[in-house]
């Protein structure tokens, strides 16, 4: 009469855990996947408008880069997050000037503590006005 009831009790908790784990276990995996995997690369230019790190309990660098527009066009920004201290600081260095951004868009990133859009900066470049 024991053995069926510790074989009973084994299945409850490898049931409970595969509940509780396997959420866990998926949602690690697909964070990784998405932040170490770019849907796509390029290029942005334009003028850095701002750099800032904000956030209450995930603190991120968010930037915002003016991109060049026809006269009396509409402005378009280029919203974006970085990930690297050194990058950000670069990027502050180099607010209100002309810029080029690398940058790598990754989609499906879960919520906002690695960077508030899908667009993150990998490097930068001065672009010399002659």
């Amino acid at each position: 009469m024991r053995f069926p009831a510790v074989i009973a009790r084994h299945k409850l908790v490898s049931a409970l855990i595969l509940i509780i784990a396997g959420p866990i276990v998926i949602s690690t995996l697909w964070t990784f996947i998405a932040l170490n995997f770019s849907y796509s690369k390029g290029q942005r230019a334009g003028i850095l408008q701002k750099v800032s790190q904000r956030g209450w309990v995930c603190k991120t660098w968010e930037g915002e880069l003016q991109l060049t527009a026809m006269p009396g066009a509409t402005p378009e920004k280029f919203l974006f997050s970085i990930r690297s201290d050194s990058v950000a600081g670069e990027l502050a260095k180099r607010a209100g000037q002309r810029v080029v951004l690398d940058y790598a868009q990754h989609r499906g990133v879960p919520g906002s503590c690695f960077g508030d859009t899908e667009y993150f900066v990998t490097g930068i470049r001065a672009v010399s006005t002659q």
